[in-house]
């Protein structure tokens, strides 16, 4: 390290705008500025990110950035990009990770990472990948995020160091980029410092990093003739003079990497540093890179030359003895030149070596001859594997190899593919089967290949995966379990890219060749799920027939029976049987287990027979199965689009149990995550469409508006089946802008679009109840009739909350004299069902029509209770109705406190009281030692215990909970 430590030594010149955004960033993290006095402020994180060409400094500035961290009494983390290691994920994390973890017994890592163990284990390289579907990307993310979090939390202060970001493996850096900017809401700083020309597109995101430069990167300048002057004469001696100096500047053009290197050169040349030598400088500097330095390593001789070559190959940390072995000569030689190289300061260390600077390891790395590094590399993958590194370090030199049509080649690759996706980087997965594909493969082995890079590609490429998989079930398959799979696999990507037709297609064909009995009543199965999820289905009736027969003489055997039962169960719930009908078939769907994250099944059935409990009135029952569902999610690291989904239907149960508040806080949550998965997903269309119910349900009509137009959440609609139904939802909002004539178009079509499929339960889609509001307006005997055929639907059902939903818009379409009747036994259906949103605005429709029909007296009792559980529900709209209407009766509002306070659990008071100090859910996590989801959920019990919303908590918190602002209250 001596030619490098001498260099980071030097003072650094030219550089205080960047030393005092630096110093000015340890103050804030640290809380101690270098010059004494005390910072403004509480101490944060921030984030500094710094650019510039190749040898312009970054490495050295970096270097006296951990000195000073160091010196405020930082812990300090680093890793650095590679050239030759950009296609090894995770390689980066890694580095900054792994050293601090892998200190720890096996026994206390387990206990400290807890569930992210399996889930980050394997892509830190602290454990083998476990057997099972792997963690979705997005999963193993916020894996990474809660480790150095939770690292920053208890080696706080901390700084993360991260040189040459742009070689950054792409795993590594999607993570990075994302969680840099929550630097400022932890004791921690992130340093970066990369290339700009050089990003490649995965890094693209470094550039939008907010900085402390207005946004902007710290861009690094080339130094003038006075700080070249300066470090020549630091380096060759106060008699150098100005014209030397001055060239030395003209020729390196104020690059620092070139300026140093160019005086180690005068100084070997024993060149004196006056005028007359000056005009020797041009060929000393072209020595320095490209083709001079090549030519200088050549003079070495040609066993240093491959021994060079070898290191270049391997790329960073690189042990002589492998390098020796790559490049094929003896142990002696080997020593001879790394000798050589670091006398010629091209390679530095001792056990472990490494070039100088990433610009000679460039020039050495493409200086070799394209055979010749073909060569090495197919060599260094032999030898890797040899030294037992395994196949996931021996993938990347076979990535710069050519085909061959060599099995051993394809046997790493598609191992190394294993490992990788198990670890959870599907991309690099991918491109070790692609590249195994193109070897080829043995001709009995290609279906399984290009199955295998299917399913790789699934999360990030489902065009491709399609074409994959169809181009497998082309190949001769001589397995039929692998067959089965590709076809499982086939159907699961084209329903999950709306193309649920060609999914059940796809079964259709499949089944009518498959001999195994079980085998074809697990496509069946299939099938039956994806055409229950087509908006466009032809013949649901037909389906419908088809699926009761066979359900109804299925025991429940294994899974395959199950998931029929649970079909048949949603069956009967959109086609409103009798609620206790439907709950019979979830309870035998459920005996023997349904879980959500069964290897290879989707969690479709589950969800669906978790929500009949819902819709039949048993939502706690539906929470029971959410809370295992959403456990067996974040176990096993899916935190995309399957937890986005588990979020967004929590915030649905809680919808229509009435509460509000949680349930907004749950769908933003699920919003949140859906916008990793992409816009216009189905994740996306749930989200949307439950968040607008409950905006209007809380009385914020124009927020729901902006939420539809922000989403374009209107024609066309998904072709997959949604809940809520997306046009009802937007007919629904149409009614609350007062666009009634549109309302009732919109409606209408649903209404068209659903009931010939057999579509009958209000329950699951009230478009009738809507219909009725919206044609009151101005056909009001069509009004009418609309709602008692809503009525009668919901009486065959027969769940309390359905029935006492359409007697409630009957009542409010219905003649005067009729009014009352049906509130009253809307109320009294609603007293026995969980819904105490549709209650408040039953009780509350019913104390105004008692109110308008001049009997103060009894409007009283309905209109205190209505304002109550509106209040609890968090329905601002109807709170502001149920006073005006106690005020128009004569009667007095009472004065509303919230019971519960007392109720509040530690945890509920701590989350409670760092929200009212305006801590983020971040640092609430990092406080409370639990990631950001678990935060919601303590924040959301709060709010329905103290009868507010997330935005009022702060100080709503304050008021009724005396030490909330000041933080005293107990941990």
């Amino acid at each position: 390290m001596g030619q490098r430590s001498a260099r980071s030594s030097r003072t650094l010149l030219e550089r205080d705008s960047e030393l005092a955004a630096v110093d000015e960033a340890l103050a804030e993290l640290t809380g101690v500025r270098a010059d004494g006095a005390a910072p403004r402020g509480r101490p944060r994180g921030a984030l500094l990110a710094f650019a510039g060409r190749a040898g312009i400094g970054k490495t050295t500035l970096l270097t006296e950035v951990r000195r000073r961290a160091v010196a405020r009494g930082c812990a300090v983390v680093s890793a650095r990009g590679s050239d030759q290691e950009q296609r090894v994920a995770f390689h980066v994390a890694r580095q900054l990770l792994q050293p601090q973890l892998a200190r720890s017994a096996e026994t206390e890592l387990r206990a400290s990472l807890g569930s992210w163990y399996d889930i980050v284990g394997p892509a830190l390289g602290l454990c083998a990948p476990t057997d099972g579907a792997p963690p979705d990307p997005q999963g193993l993310r916020d894996g990474l995020d809660w480790v150095l979090t939770h690292l920053a939390v208890r080696h706080a202060p901390m700084v993360v160091v991260l040189d040459d970001a742009h070689w950054a493996d792409p795993e590594s850096l999607g993570w990075l980029a994302a969680f840099a900017p929550r630097a400022e809401q932890l004791p921690l700083l992130v340093v970066v410092a990369y290339r700009p020309d050089e990003l490649p597109d995965h890094a693209e995101s470094l550039r939008g990093l907010p900085g402390r430069a207005g946004g902007r990167p710290l861009d690094l300048e080339p130094l003038s003739a006075v700080a070249v002057t300066r470090l020549v004469r630091e380096a060759l001696g106060a008699h150098a003079d100005d014209a030397f100096c001055r060239e030395c500047w003209a020729v390196t053009a104020g690059n620092p990497f070139e300026a140093v290197e160019l005086t180690a050169k005068v100084r070997d040349r024993g060149l004196s540093p006056t005028e007359p030598g000056a005009h020797l400088l041009r060929d000393l500097a072209a020595a320095v890179k490209g083709s001079g330095l090549v030519a200088r390593l050549e003079r070495l001789g040609t066993s240093t030359v491959r021994f060079a070559w070898a290191c270049a190959v391997l790329g960073t940390e690189i042990r002589p003895q492998l390098a020796a072995a790559v490049a094929g000569v003896g142990h002696e030689e080997a020593a001879d030149a790394a000798d050589a190289l670091r006398g010629a300061r091209i390679l530095t260390g001792a056990e472990t070596l490494e070039f100088v600077h990433p610009l000679i390891a460039t020039a050495v790395y493409r200086a070799i001859p394209a055979g010749v590094r073909v060569a090495l590399h197919g060599q260094a993958a032999w030898c890797v594997i040899d030294e037992g590194q395994g196949p996931t370090v021996a993938a990347r030199h076979l990535l710069e190899t050519h085909p061959e049509g060599d099995t051993w080649v394809v046997r790493q690759l598609r191992a190394a593919a294993v490992e990788t996706l198990r670890a959870g980087a599907p991309d690099a997965a991918r491109s070790y089967l692609a590249r195994a594909l193109r070897e080829p493969p043995p001709f009995e082995d290609r279906a399984a290949v290009l199955y295998e890079l299917g399913s790789a590609s699934l999360l990030t490429e489902p065009a491709t995966t399609v074409n994959h998989l169809r181009a497998a079930l082309e190949e001769p398959v001589a397995d039929p379990d692998l067959r089965h799979r590709i076809v499982y696999r086939l159907s699961q990507v084209l329903a999950h890219s709306d193309r649920l037709a060609e999914a059940s297609d796809s079964l259709a064909r499949e089944i009518r060749v498959t001999d195994d009995a079980r085998v074809r009543l697990r496509m069946v199965a299939e099938q039956f799920m994806w055409d229950a999820f087509r908006a466009d289905e032809p013949d649901h009736p037909s389906r419908s027939r088809r699926l009761t027969r066979l359900a109804d003489r299925l025991a429940g055997r294994d899974l395959t029976e199950r998931y029929i039962i649970g079909l048949r169960t949603w069956d009967a719930v959109l086609r409103g049987e009798p609620a206790p009908v439907a709950l019979q078939h979830a309870e035998r769907a459920l005996v023997g287990g349904l879980g959500w994250a069964e290897p290879d099944r989707g969690f479709e059935v589950p969800v669906l027979v978790a929500l009949a409990h819902l819709y039949c009135d048993r939502p706690g029952r539906t929470e029971e199965l959410f809370a295992a569902g959403i456990a067996d999610f974040e176990r096993r690291g899916w935190r995309g689009a399957h937890l986005s989904f588990a979020y967004t239907l929590l915030a649905y149960v809680r919808f229509r149990r009435g509460r509000l508040a949680e349930a907004e806080d749950f769908v933003r949550a699920g919003l949140r995550l859906a916008a990793r998965v992409g816009p216009g997903t189905p994740a996306h269309w749930y989200a949307v469409g439950i968040l607008i119910e409950v905006l209007l349900a809380r009385g914020r009509v124009t927020e729901a508006a902006q939420v539809g137009d922000d989403y374009f959440f209107c024609a066309p609609y998904p072709a997959v089946v949604v809940f809520p139904d997306a046009q009802t939802v937007h007919g629904e909002l149409l009614l609350a802008r007062g666009l009634a004539k549109d309302a009732v178009v919109e409606l209408t079509a649903a209404g068209r679009r659903l009931d010939p499929r057999g579509v009958r339960n209000p329950s699951w889609c009230p478009w009738q109840l809507h219909l009725a509001r919206a044609e009151s307006h101005e056909a009001p005997e069509r009004a009418v009739a609309t709602a008692r055929e809503a009525v009668h639907r919901a009486r065959q059902f027969g769940a309390p909350s359905a029935v006492g939903q359409a007697l409630r818009i009957a009542a409010e379409v219905s003649p005067g004299p009729e009014r009352v009747k049906l509130l009253e036994e809307s109320v009294a259906h609603l007293e026995r069902s969980p819904a105490a949103y549709e209650l408040a605005c039953a009780l509350v429709a019913l104390g105004s029509e008692l109110r308008r029909a001049a009997r103060p007296a009894a409007a009283a009792e309905p209109l205190y209770r209505g304002l109550d559980a509106a209040v609890q529900c968090g329905a601002d709209g109807l709170v502001e109705q149920a006073r005006d209407e106690l005020a128009a009766a004569g009667l007095r509002p009472r004065r509303l406190h919230s019971t519960e306070t007392d109720t509040l659990t530690a945890r509920e008071r701590t989350a409670a009281a760092l929200t009212a100090r305006g801590r983020t859910d971040t640092e609430i996590a990092g406080e409370l030692r639990t990631d950001e989801h678990t935060v919601v959920r303590l924040l959301s019990a709060v709010c329905r215990k103290v009868g507010t919303d997330r935005t009022g908590l702060a100080s709503a918190f304050a008021e009724q909970t005396p030490g909330a602002a000041d933080g005293s209250l107990p941990r």
